[in-house]
């Protein structure tokens, strides 16, 4: 096969590919049960994202989008397969791929979106448009797929252009389609059993949508600081799920929660208005990175804990500064260990140090011992952060045997005993200390780690005195968890506490 050969027979198969790309992303959207663009139009982001929720907003509209995509796919797909009409195919591919670019563009503050592949300006997208760029220029097209096949026969001449293409070569290229359909009926096979194909083309949301939400989400202040009365979690972000004895579950969250998943998650709370997120201290540089890329404003809380093998008890805080957070607070577990272990003035020290730095300190617990402790010491926070859910769920040991300072990350055998399933031991004594406070309480694990549904769990937390809620979501819970709140809070009866914040 000579230079010029081999030229024009690499660029035949780069348009098969590309030509079997958008076939693929056609047939699985035709095959696909329940498909819809309206999900994919309705979250998307950027500078036009005006326009994409427009064409979201009505059915008939959505009908029609769906229609174009999924036939036009098909059709453009299969004449770059085949070689005929490439010009025009590669034409209207282009058209696709630019709408599919900016309906979530890869800077700004879509640098993250909810499609696969995406870098900084140049994704998959940007690449396969270009690529059809140069059928759309260029005199070397390639070669129909018929005599694709039979290069190794008889040497042919490319067609220049479309209207070059005799009707015996497109009849050859025809002639290919028993390939082409056993690649579709692979193509049926795989999509038949509800894979999502997650791409630029085709994307499924099986969650509400921003176009679903009530209203704008209340929000609150702990010191200088505006905060949403519903933060997000971190937990789910770092791995933890408390999921009692399923030992894999910390994995799964892990594999599902990717750093692109997270960017994901984090954009689209931002855009239903949670502006805080409370996170574990491993995931400091995680969570400065996505502020870094997409130009975040999304406020930071930091979990800090202080290093008593060392004795160094402001490291963390120090590094938590670093990293760029917005408010400082002692972790639950440390609290509790340390007042339980005697050294409460390791808190003072702590509480001290952030506040010489300029920061909102707050103080959390599991165990309502710790804070009554600290309280009696004389240390008050800036807020308070309080494991708050009711115990009323199937899994919650019983309260003779719940012990002061025992959610710890231990599991007993026992199960009438902790097994990291209770994380608000002693909901009546929480309630009371709540009740009194004269700073602002932010509930944690009001839903005990998903024993308890959120309506319940949120207006359990706010009725019984909380004044901000942290939850922790996946994406496909973000509008639905604002959407409760928002409601909860709205229709919210017998608080008796005064609000704070």
């Amino acid at each position: 096969m000579d230079r010029s050969r081999l030229k024009v027979t690499v660029i035949t198969i780069i348009r098969a590919a590309i030509g079997w790309h958008f076939l693929f992303e056609g047939l699985s959207k035709l095959l696909m049960d329940n498909w819809s663009s309206q999900s994919y139009l309705a979250n998307a982001s950027g500078f036009l994202s005006g326009f994409y929720h427009w064409l979201a907003a009505g059915e008939a509209m959505v009908k029609v989008v769906d229609i174009f995509n999924v036939y036009g796919l098909i059709l453009i797909g299969l004449a770059l397969f085949l070689g005929i009409f490439i010009r025009l195919a590669s034409s209207a591919g282009i058209l696709l791929l630019v709408l599919y670019y900016f309906a979530y563009p890869p800077f700004g503050t879509s640098l993250f979106g909810s499609v696969e592949g995406h870098f900084y300006i140049v994704n998959r997208n940007f690449i396969e448009a270009f690529l059809l760029l140069w059928f759309v220029i260029s005199k070397h097209q390639g070669y129909g797929i018929g005599n694709l096949l039979k290069f190794g026969k008889r040497e042919e001449k490319p067609a220049d252009s479309d209207l070059q293409h005799s009707r015996r070569e497109a009849l050859k290229n025809l002639a290919t389609l028993p390939i082409l359909g056993a690649m579709g009926w692979g193509a049926f096979r795989h999509t038949s059993k509800d894979v999502d194909v997650m791409s630029g083309a085709t994307i499924q949301l099986n969650f509400s949508t921003l176009d679903k939400l009530k209203g704008e989400l209340p929000m609150g202040k702990i010191g200088k600081h505006e905060i949403s009365r519903l933060v997000a979690g971190g937990n789910l972000v770092g791995g933890w799920s408390h999921a009692r004895d399923l030992i894999y579950a910390d994995t799964l969250f892990k594999a599902y929660n990717t750093e692109k998943k997270v960017y994901e998650t984090l954009m689209l709370a931002e855009q239903a208005g949670i502006n805080t997120i409370n996170i574990g201290f491993p995931t400091n540089a995680l969570i400065a990175k996505y502020k870094k890329a997409t130009g975040s404003k999304i406020k930071v809380i930091s979990q800090i804990h202080p290093d008593m093998e060392k004795e160094d008890y402001y490291v963390n805080i120090d590094k938590a500064i670093d990293f760029g957070v917005d408010i400082v607070q002692i972790q639950g577990n440390q609290v509790d260990w340390l007042v339980r272990d005697d050294r409460i003035e390791v808190v003072e020290k702590m509480m001290d140090h952030i506040r010489r730095q300029g920061y909102v300190a707050g103080l959390a617990s599991h165990t309502v011992d710790a804070l009554i402790a600290t309280e009696e010491a004389g240390i008050i926070p800036d807020y308070y952060m309080k494991t708050m859910h009711h115990d009323n769920y199937w899994s919650a040991h019983p309260m003779e045997y719940r012990v002061p300072f025992e959610v710890d990350g231990k599991n007993y055998l026992d199960h009438n005993k902790f097994h990291n399933n209770c994380f608000c031991l002693f909901p009546d004594r929480t309630v009371e200390f709540v009740q009194r406070a004269t700073v602002p309480v932010m509930g944690f694990k009001v839903l005990a780690a998903g024993a308890i549904q959120p309506e319940d769990g949120f207006n359990w937390a706010f009725q019984n005195g909380a004044d901000f809620i942290c939850v922790g979501m996946f994406d496909f819970q973000v509008v639905d968890d604002v959407n409760i709140a928002i409601d909860v809070l709205d229709k919210l009866q017998g608080r008796t506490r005064e609000w704070y914040g």
